[in-house]
C-alpha cells in the first residue's frame, strides 16, 4: 500500500505544469476587464495603444443574442450586437476612471444612432460594466460629461458575453496604418476629437503613456528640437544635421530613444531633409492626416514618444514607393560601431554583409 501511495505522487514535470498554471491564474487575478463600444472598434482599439497598465485590447462583438456572430451578421444590424473592445488592464497601473476618460474623449456622446460616418445600432456607444464599482464610476463619469454636452446618449449596461472579431479586424491600425489614418480623419472622428478636446486629449494620452511633459522636454531638448517634435515645426532644408549623412547607423527618436530608421534605407531625394524608404519597424510609426498650410499630407509621428517627425509621400523609390521626409532635429544618429555601447546591439544585424 505504501509503495502504491508514493507511486501516485506527481512527477517533477507534472508539478512544474501545475505551478505554471497557478502562476498564470495568480497573474490573471491582478487584471480586470473593461468593455466599451463607441462606433468602429478599430478606432477604440487604437486609442488605448501603448498606455501603461493595459495588457491587451481585443476587438469584438457583444450585447446581442446570436452566438459567435460574424462581422457581416453584426453589420446587418439584426443581431443586437455592437462593435466593442475588451480591455485587459492592471488596476495598480491604470484606473478604470482613466480608461473612461479616454473613452469619453474619442466618441460623440450625443449620438446614439452610431458614431461619425458609421451609422446603425451596431455602432451605438455603450459602456458595459463588469462589477458594481465599474457601474458607479461609469454613471459618475457620464454625469460629468453631461455637464459639458448637455445631453448624453450612452447606455451603461451589465457586461455580456464577448465574441472576439475576425483576425482582419485586430490591430487594423497597425496592419494598414495609412488607410486607417485616412479613415479616422475623413470619418469625422479625428477632427471632432481635435476640435472638442484639443491639447487636453493629447496631454491625457501622453500622461498615461508616461511620455515626458512639455516642461520636462523644454529642459531636455534644444529650442529647435522642441519646436519640431512638439509644435510640428519644419526645419530648414539643406541646413540640418543629417540631410547628407553617409555613415552607417540607425536613427532613434530624440524623445523616447525608440529606433526609427536605418541608414541602409536612407537615400538622397534632393529635398534637403533626410529621406528614408521605410522605418526599421513599421509599428514604430503613427500616421495622421495633416491639413496645415492649405495642404493635405500624411504626418508621421513616433509611437512611443509621440514626436512629430515629418511626413510621408508616395514619390519614393521602389520597392516601397514611399519617401519618409524626416526632420533631423527629431532624431538622433547612432553610428554602427556604437550600437552595442549605446544599448542598440540587437540592430547590428542590419549592417551584416551590407556594403
Amino acid at each position: 500500500m505504501r509503495a502504491e501511495y508514493f507511486n501516485s505522487y506527481p512527477t517533477n514535470n507534472e508539478i512544474l505544469s501545475i505551478l505554471d498554471l497557478l502562476c498564470i491564474k495568480l497573474m490573471n487575478m491582478s487584471y480586470e476587464l473593461a468593455t466599451l463600444a463607441g462606433g468602429c472598434f478599430w478606432c477604440i482599439q487604437e486609442a488605448y495603444d501603448g498606455i501603461k497598465g493595459i495588457e491587451e485590447v481585443i476587438c469584438g462583438y457583444t450585447g446581442g443574442s446570436k452566438e459567435n456572430p460574424s462581422y457581416e451578421e453584426v453589420c446587418s444590424g439584426t443581431t443586437g450586437h455592437v462593435e466593442a473592445v475588451q480591455i485587459k488592464f492592471d488596476p495598480s497601473s491604470i484606473s478604470y476612471s482613466d480608461i473612461l476618460d479616454i473613452y469619453w474623449m474619442i466618441i460623440d456622446p450625443r449620438d446614439s444612432d452610431g458614431q461619425f460616418a458609421d451609422k446603425g445600432p451596431q455602432y451605438r456607444p455603450v459602456i458595459f460594466y463588469h462589477n458594481q464599482e465599474q457601474k458607479e464610476l461609469a454613471e459618475k463619469s457620464r454625469s460629468e460629461i453631461e455637464r459639458i454636452f448637455g445631453v448624453v446618449k450612452v447606455d451603461i449596461l451589465p457586461a455580456q458575453r464577448f465574441y472576439k472579431a475576425e483576425d482582419f479586424h485586430q490591430y487594423y491600425y497597425l496592419k494598414n496604418p495609412i488607410k486607417y489614418c485616412a479613415y479616422k480623419f475623413f470619418s469625422g472622428r479625428e477632427p471632432f476629437i481635435e476640435a472638442t478636446w484639443g491639447e487636453k486629449f493629447t496631454k491625457k494620452k501622453r500622461e498615461l503613456k508616461s511620455i515626458p511633459s512639455d516642461e520636462d522636454l523644454r529642459k531636455k531638448l534644444s529650442p529647435l528640437q522642441y519646436k519640431v517634435v512638439r509644435e510640428g515645426y519644419t526645419e530648414q532644408p539643406f541646413l540640418n544635421e543629417y540631410w547628407n549623412n553617409k555613415r552607417d547607423g540607425i536613427y532613434v527618436d530624440i524623445v523616447s530613444g525608440e529606433p526609427l530608421f536605418s541608414s541602409k534605407d536612407q537615400f538622397d531625394s534632393g529635398c534637403g531633409w533626410p529621406s528614408f524608404k521605410k522605418p526599421i519597424d513599421p509599428n514604430s510609426i503613427v500616421y495622421k492626416v495633416d491639413t496645415s498650410h492649405n495642404m493635405v499630407r500624411i504626418e508621421v509621428r513616433s509611437r512611443k514618444g509621440d514626436s512629430h517627425l515629418g511626413h510621408v509621400f508616395d514619390d519614393g523609390p521602389e520597392p516601397t514607393g514611399l519617401r519618409y521626409c524626416i526632420n533631423s532635429a527629431a532624431i538622433r544618429f547612432i553610428p554602427k560601431e556604437k550600437l552595442e555601447e549605446e544599448g542598440y546591439g540587437k540592430y547590428k544585424y542590419l549592417f551584416e554583409n551590407y556594403e
